[in-house]
């Protein structure tokens, strides 16, 4: 945490020493970020909101049920080989 003090120290000595030319582009910058993170963030919702979706859609859930049902199944082959030998 002091480590992250001390930049923040000199990142602001080295914003009071630019010109107002400079300053307007770091600005510019540091809007570019700030944008680049809200369009991520929006993207991850959108991708679980997406995903939500596509997990609750009709051909999953019956996809999803035949992959339960062949799971019993091949247990009680399992079981039933076992008792026979």
């Amino acid at each position: 945490m002091g480590n992250t003090i001390n930049q923040r120290q000199s990142l602001a000595s080295k914003i009071d020493a630019l010109s107002e030319t400079e300053l307007e582009e770091v600005l510019d910058y540091v809007s570019m970020i700030e944008s680049s993170r809200r369009s991520m963030g929006a993207t991850t919702v959108f991708e679980e909101e997406l995903l939500t979706t596509l997990a609750d859609a009709h051909e999953n859930r019956r996809a999803r049920q035949a992959f339960e049902w062949e799971s019993v199944r091949r247990k009680a082959e399992r079981r039933a080989s076992v008792r026979a030998s």
